[in-house]
């Protein structure tokens, strides 16, 4: 049923597409919710542009160009179905920030999340961060799961690996930690989001399979120059939940690098001259990397 937020805004409510008149249509779609994510959109559209039958961009209030950026670069790759969406309400930061706010604000992540995926319409959606970049595996790996999903109730898993931004020509690869996240989901009334401790987290029936692709698919870009917590309310709390380990990685990692130290686990490369490293690692150096990708001992699906 449809869900009425808190504030009273119509325009906003959440009607679920299996609510309409317009049936879902076989296919994949790929929701990005994004924040001022420029410099990472040249590198996190075309390869999912190819890979999907739409890509679904919502963005809530960027200030650097965002929108432009993300438009000019599905223009440029002419494949693949491109829409924008605007939230133009503030969510609140993951951690306490969210866990004060009622599930059905306009500012709960869950809300959130729940009206952007609400505008899919597909038989099957990709929950995709607007920092997140396939590698060329990755591309023909999401692209040839694109008439098998959807036809029964699974969940797909998606391993990415942080990437972390020097400069254009140098990065630091973390391959210490394995994180495989449940990114792809039927469009069905069994999959929707509710309010966790720290984020979102979507609903899952016990009867649904699980596949998860093979590690070196997809980097998380990271910006050494950059606030890459700001989205959290309390980064200190990462030390203190279990719930946080990936997050206590990725600020161990990150501080680390700041500092000058390379910690355990994570390589350090740079890419030839005229080439980017973004660009050097998803399409030469982890495609070319000995196989199994030699990772993190410890299995991290969450935070």
């Amino acid at each position: 049923m449809t869900i009425h937020n808190l504030e009273g805004h119509a325009d906003f409510d959440v009607t679920w597409p299996w609510e309409t008149d317009e049936p879902l249509r076989t296919g994949t779609t790929a929701v990005l919710r994004v924040k001022n994510e420029a410099p990472s959109l040249p590198f996190v559209l075309p390869p999912l542009l190819r890979a999907c039958d739409e890509v679904l961009l919502v963005d809530n209030g960027s200030t650097d160009g965002t929108l432009e950026v993300a438009q000019a670069t599905a223009d440029r790759v002419g494949r693949g179905s491109f829409r924008t969406a605007t939230y133009p309400f503030d969510v609140a930061r993951a951690g306490a920030e969210h866990l004060g706010q009622h599930e059905r604000s306009v500012h709960s992540l869950a809300y959130f999340y729940n009206w952007c995926f609400a505008q899919v319409r597909t038989s099957y959606s990709w929950k995709w961060d607007g920092d997140m970049v396939l590698t060329t595996e990755g591309e023909v790996s999401l692209a040839a799961l694109g008439w098998q999903v959807g036809r029964e109730d699974v969940i797909v898993r998606v391993p990415r690996h942080g990437l972390y931004l020097e400069s254009d020509r140098v990065g630091y690869l973390d391959l210490g930690l394995r994180n495989a996240e449940e990114w792809g989901f039927p469009t069905t009334p069994d999959f929707v989001f509710t309010k966790a401790f720290e984020w979102e987290m979507r609903t899952t029936p016990a009867r649904v399979r699980s596949i998860a692709l093979p590690q070196g698919l997809c980097v998380e870009l990271k910006y050494l120059d950059g606030d890459e917590f700001a989205h959290w309310t309390d980064p200190a709390s990462f030390a203190t939940s279990q719930r946080n380990r990936r997050k206590r990685r990725e600020w161990e990692v990150f501080h680390a690098l700041r500092e000058g130290t390379v910690p355990a686990g994570v390589t350090a490369i740079e890419a030839p001259e005229g080439q980017h490293v973004v660009d050097f690692v998803t399409r030469e150096w982890l495609p070319r990397a000995p196989r199994p990708l030699v990772v993190g001992e410890a299995a991290i699906a969450a935070g």
